[in-house]
């Protein structure tokens, strides 16, 4: 019975598996074919804005000209006097001319009949001359309201083109005729050739009448009626080009402007993003297709991702099924660890603050015999001033004696700031503490418990300080890293006949950089990569444990900046840097 069980509840998960991941691929396929087709949509409607854009550009850059050269005095006499052959000739030299410098492709005009009498192609063999046009819609909306636009196929040059005319006018506002300009849009239908998409701009009659692909032009979008047909026919919009339907099947709304739909187009019959937008001012309207392939490329990757994530979450399912059996061991064991790991790391951290006081104390006994000479000094001092005070009051001397009693209070308050200092130096602080100090002040400290052994061992300071340069950390400790390096220094110069100290100071980018430096002699080369190192010492035995400058490294470190060593041409330079402290707030 438990392995039949077994059995049953193994294949009931493999079909719930199974079921999910069927799930999972068809919910992936349908998430990505929507986002892709919302994605899709907004890039189309972007490219239709610039295929728009250029257009309408086109367009507007050749607008007013029919209107400005309606106003031209020449035009107007020529329409006055259609016989004067030599008034006719000069205009089309000049109608030529203006053509060449606005940029079109032909200027001509046509009176109030419909005859062209001057044209700037007048040279060539498809000369619009002795051409009527009256025919056109252009030149009947000209009549009818002063301007016109109409895209054509012309029936002199049977090159499709875009015609823009005005109503030439006499004083008394009497129509002599009309100018037209006439663009062939081919140079920026050649433009949109190597553009990925199908560009289709379509006119009132839904019959394509630009596109980037030739193939698909002069194609009807939709059917067109007998009375369509009629009218067409009647003004030879398309001249001799036979227009071919262009039939597509609706599969998908996505948006009021874009559609998935099923064409039997050139190309044969495929699905496309069919995305359109208007041009209110001509009338037309762009239409987009783009190939659905980069859409069942998605869909296939999302369902492939849908599938490893639905095995992903189910394994991980099954792991953690698995693992909730071990969770309580787990949970014990990890709380014993964490217990062991806070126990060691207390003691840890009580050896170090241990070892970082002991290295404290071994600098203060390095320091005691100058110490206790510093000390012996005013006290001897004030021996003397006493034996003074006795005679000078005898004598009957009171003010004498004042000023004798002044100077032994002033010998007082040097031992009482002495010992005040040491006793606070060898208090024994925890790690951690943090303050924004100035570290040329911290100097002033670690170079005052120095000052006896400096002053006795004839040494010549040379300090440069920035007292404005402040960081982060515990006086004390830092203090300590400054009598360590300085003792360092004091000890490498002994026995040299003229020793000098050089302490600079100073913040470079966001760092604070103190630097030491002794006319010693240096470190050994074979010594210089191991004076941080724990017991590590050069000095003869007994006089010092190798801790100072390990203990210092470690303060450093902890404070969040760097300790080096190196040599220069007379001596050791130490170099420490820590991060500038931020200002204070308010």
């Amino acid at each position: 019975m438990p392995a039949l069980f077994l059995r049953y509840r193994v294949g009931f998960t493999v079909l719930l598996i199974a079921i999910g991941l069927l799930a999972s691929m068809w919910l992936a396929g349908r998430y990505a074919q929507q986002r892709v087709w919302q994605e899709r949509s907004v890039e189309a409607r972007g490219q239709l804005q610039l295929y728009a854009q250029s257009i309408h550009t086109l367009v507007e850059r050749f607008s007013s000209v029919p209107e400005v050269l309606s106003l031209d005095s020449d035009i107007k006499a020529v329409l006055s006097s259609p016989d004067d052959l030599l008034l006719r000739a000069g205009l089309n030299h000049r109608l030529e001319q203006l053509n060449r410098a606005a940029g079109s492709n032909v200027l001509y005009l046509l009176n109030a009949q419909g005859d062209t009498l001057a044209a700037s192609n007048w040279r060539e063999w498809s000369s619009f001359v002795g051409n009527n046009y009256a025919f056109r819609p252009y030149f009947r909306d000209a009549l009818k309201q002063s301007s016109g636009r109409y895209f054509a196929v012309g029936v002199t040059t049977g090159i499709p083109g875009y015609f823009l005319s005005h109503v030439v006018l006499d004083d008394h506002d009497q129509v002599l005729g009309v100018l037209v300009v006439k663009l062939e849009l081919e140079e920026l239908q050649r433009e949109w050739v190597e553009q990925s998409g199908i560009l289709l701009v379509a006119d009132t009659y839904n019959v394509v009448i630009l596109s980037n692909r030739p193939a698909w032009r002069f194609r009807t979008l939709s059917e067109l009626s007998d009375k369509a047909r009629n009218e067409l026919i009647e003004v030879r919009k398309y001249a001799e080009q036979a227009l071919k339907p262009l039939p597509s099947k609706l599969r998908l709304q996505i948006n009021p402007e874009s559609q998935w739909r099923t064409v039997d187009g050139p190309d044969g019959t495929q699905d496309y993003l069919w995305q359109s937008q208007q041009l209110p001012d001509e009338g037309w309207n762009l239409f987009l297709l783009i190939e659905p392939q980069s859409v069942v490329d998605s869909v296939r990757s999302y369902r492939l991702a849908g599938a490893g994530v639905w095995m992903t979450l189910a394994f991980l399912l099954l792991f953690l099924l698995q693992r909730r059996k071990n969770h309580r061991l787990q949970a014990n064991i990890r709380e014993r660890l964490e217990q062991e790991v806070s126990l060691r790391t207390a003691e840890l951290r009580e050896a170090q603050d241990g070892l970082v006081h002991a290295a404290k104390m071994a600098a203060l006994g390095q320091m005691s015999a100058a110490m206790a000479h510093e000390v012996n000094q005013p006290l001897t001092a004030m021996r003397m001033q006493l034996g003074s005070l006795r005679l000078l009051l005898d004598s009957g001397r009171q003010a004498d004696a004042y000023a004798g009693l002044q100077r032994i209070d002033g010998l007082l308050e040097r031992m009482a700031s002495l010992t005040s200092h040491l006793k606070t130096f060898a208090r024994k602080s925890p790690a951690g503490l943090s303050e924004r100090l100035s570290l040329g002040e911290v100097l002033d400290q670690a170079l005052q418990l120095l000052a006896p052994r400096m002053r006795g061992e004839n040494v010549q300071l040379c300090s440069q300080v920035d007292y404005n340069v402040h960081v982060l950390g515990d006086a004390i400790r830092l203090e300590q890293v400054l009598l360590n390096l300085l003792n360092n220094a004091l000890d490498a110069m002994t026995g040299s006949e003229t020793p000098q100290l050089d302490v600079v100071i100073q913040s470079c980018a966001s760092q604070c950089v103190l630097k030491i430096a002794d006319n010693g002699g240096g470190i050994d080369a074979a010594n210089l990569k191991h004076v941080f190192d724990p017991f590590f010492t050069t000095k003869p035995v007994g006089q010092g444990l190798g801790l100072g400058l390990a203990v210092s490294y470690g303060i450093v470190r902890e404070l969040g900046g760097t300790l080096e060593a190196a040599n220069s041409s007379i001596g050791a330079v130490f170099t420490m840097k820590l991060p500038i402290a931020p200002e204070p707030q308010g």
